[in-house]
């Protein structure tokens, strides 16, 4: 306590300074790119909304096969399909759907653009030490950092709407899939890779042929995870304007409706556990197949 006390004020008034040269300096940048951020984003808030009005569009039973098909495909158990059937059916009896079917296209989206940004940027982990040793620090801090300090920049930047919630979700959800795919690729036995050299392939061929399919089942656990965190952020989003379930949970805490709260909240929990099994499945035979391959 000493030492604040005894801190010189000409310290403590150039911390002040400097605070005001950065909140300064970030209000010149967003007047000065904002509107071209917003020209940038364009075409991802067109194609969210597009999505968005697309499942909020199609009839119920449609929706209800699409995701029982996919959840065969990615689980092969009958008790996963059956409880994606019973969850939605759930979901539309109490009157929720169509802000699931928002809650779906936010989550769709935000994954879609994880994986095309997060898979390259592990692979680019995965090639240079110096690279990883520059990358972890950052990815540690956006999962560390508070959630709600991501909607301060991103704001500022976009204003309240879609693309401000989704940045905010990806940013939140990216570092896993960035991890793992970097993970599973140093992963990959140098035994592949001195068989796949005796056979004369080439960088690209070794990286698609070879270390991608072998790393696939840590990548999906990366996608898993990057699912769970994007839906964990569904509440924070609907803050800035988000549409989906977490509008009415917010809706609840400010208005103290119990039930409302619980039930969106409940709505949420089924997406993430359908998610979560349907991922961790298909992992699971990525990974039962990569054994198998080894054994013969």
């Amino acid at each position: 306590m000493d030492f604040f006390t005894k801190f010189p004020v000409m310290g403590r008034q150039d911390l002040r300074d400097l605070k005001k040269s950065i909140d300064a300096g970030f209000r010149d940048f967003s007047r000065e790119f904002g509107e071209s951020l917003e020209t940038f984003f364009e075409p991802l808030l067109w194609f969210l909304v597009w999505l968005e009005k697309l499942l909020v569009a199609t009839p119920w039973p449609i929706i209800i096969i699409v995701m029982a098909t996919l959840a065969w495909i990615g689980s092969r158990s009958t008790k996963i399909v059956i409880g994606t059937v019973l969850s939605f059916l759930a979901i539309g009896y109490f009157g929720m759907w169509k802000d699931t079917m928002s809650t779906l296209a936010i989550i769709s989206v935000s994954t879609i653009v994880c994986i095309t940004a997060g898979i390259p940027l592990g692979i680019f982990m995965s090639r240079s030490d110096r690279a990883q040793a520059v990358i972890t620090p950052i990815l540690d801090i956006m999962q560390t950092i508070p959630a709600f300090v991501y909607l301060i920049p991103v704001v500022m930047l976009l204003g309240i709407g879609k693309v401000p919630g989704l940045l905010a979700v990806c940013i939140y959800a990216i570092p896993p899939i960035v991890r793992l795919t970097n993970l599973g690729i140093r992963l990959v036995e140098k035994e592949a890779l001195e068989a796949a050299d005796a056979f004369g392939a080439n960088y690209r061929q070794k990286l698609f042929g070879v270390q991608i399919p072998l790393a696939l089942p840590n990548i999906f656990a990366g996608v898993n995870q990057t699912i769970m965190m994007a839906l964990s952020m569904v509440v924070i989003a609907s803050m800035i304007g988000v549409a989906g379930l977490g509008v009415p949970v917010l809706r609840s805490i400010s208005n103290q409706y119990l039930a409302l709260g619980l039930m969106n909240g409940l709505a949420i929990v089924a997406l993430a556990i359908i998610f979560d099994r349907v991922s961790q499945q298909y992992g699971d035979r990525l990974q039962k197949h990569r054994q198998g391959i080894k054994h013969d």
